[in-house]
């Protein structure tokens, strides 16, 4: 049965009005949409950009090996730093970075934003440790600093085998090392640290030798190695380290004992008690400067950049002589006579005895 003219009429005008609404309705869908989807974008946004509860001294945050992304931002919401987990897991899974991140020890800084923490995680931003080498320090002072250090993974260490373990077996550990400051990660080796300590030495050796030029004294850099050890000890003065090489190198050049006290403390070696005794003066052994003449067989410290640069370039001067003033600032009188010498010597004692 047809539909009559008035049907049809009725049926378009329906389909006429219902068009407008479809597309209102749709209209409003898709800005409902675009509105939910800008929202949350901009809730991401803020997740990954606002600052994390962090106190005023950072964070620590351990990542051991093979520790996915997520399990890192669960444990930082779990300790009240990290509020929005799951933003930075899905941005990390987004952006490819969750499979990146370094394992280590890490310092996470005051106001950091998750998106900052990933990008510390990524680029391996670890906390680094530090130890200071001081000028003047012992082998063996550096070994049991690097043994009681808290970060530095010292099981394994033998002091004795170092040299070995370096590749200059034929060579003692003294001096061999440069006073500096050296930072690492948390558990590294303390042969790794010796290692870059060593390689140091050995550059500041050789560009302290190659301004070598005042004389033939020093037949090799290792014995600038050895008389830069010994003024290391005997002043912590600028000023007065040229002038100590300078009496050093007259001493070798005329043939004469260098006479100096901390070679023959380092020769007693657990036998000084911390009080030099003229019966130690007259006990011979390889590092007694007062029974034999020239350089010791070895250094007898770990010399510092000045140290090593006076050791090769000495003051010039007539002096041969010089003793403590006991003032307590760690000076020094300088004579060019034994005369002159022994009455600075009794100054000396009587400086000492006059401050008891």
């Amino acid at each position: 049965m047809g539909s009559s003219p008035q049907g049809a009429r009725e049926y378009l005008k329906w389909v006429n009005v219902s068009r407008p609404l479809k597309q209102v309705f749709f209209a409003a869908l898709l800005a409902g949409f675009v509105i939910v989807s800008v929202t949350a974008s901009i809730l991401f946004w803020r997740a990954l950009h606002s600052p994390m509860s962090i106190t005023d001294s950072g964070e620590w945050l351990n990542v051991p090996l093979g520790t996915p992304l997520a399990r890192v931002a669960n444990e930082l919401n779990e300790r009240g730093i990290l509020q929005t987990p799951q933003a930075l897991s899905i941005y990390g899974r987004l952006s490819g970075e969750a499979t990146r991140i370094h394992a280590g020890e890490y310092l996470i800084p005051l106001t950091s934003t998750p998106i900052q923490l990933l990008d510390q995680l990524v680029s391996g931003q670890v906390y680094l440790h530090q130890i200071t080498v001081v000028d003047g320090w012992r082998f063996q002072e550096f070994v049991a600093a690097l043994k009681n250090h808290e970060a530095v993974d010292s099981a394994g260490l033998d002091a004795e085998a170092v040299m070995d373990t370096l590749g200059s077996s034929q060579t003692h550990p003294e001096g061999q090392f440069f006073p500096d400051t050296y930072w690492f990660p948390r558990d590294t080796p303390a042969i790794d640290i010796l290692q870059q300590s060593h390689e140091a030495l050995e550059e500041q050796l050789a560009l302290a030798w190659s301004s070598y030029r005042t004389g033939t004294v020093l037949q090799r850099p290792y014995d600038a190695l050895i008389l830069a050890s010994i003024i290391e000890k005997e002043t912590a003065l600028a000023n007065e380290r040229r002038r100590i090489a300078g009496v050093f190198h007259r001493r070798l050049e005329q043939g004469v004992r260098l006479q100096t006290d901390p070679t023959v403390i380092y020769g007693l070696g657990s036998n000084f008690d911390g009080n030099l005794r003229r019966t130690d003066l007259v006990r011979d052994t390889p590092y007694n400067t007062y029974t034999r003449t020239g350089l010791p067989p070895t250094p007898i410290s770990l010399p510092g950049r000045a140290a090593l640069r006076a050791a090769v370039d000495p003051e010039a001067g007539p002096e041969l002589y010089f003793v403590a003033t006991g003032e307590g600032d760690g000076s020094h009188y300088f004579s060019t006579t034994l005369e002159e010498h022994n009455a600075a010597v009794a100054r000396y004692l009587q400086q000492i005895r006059s401050s008891r």
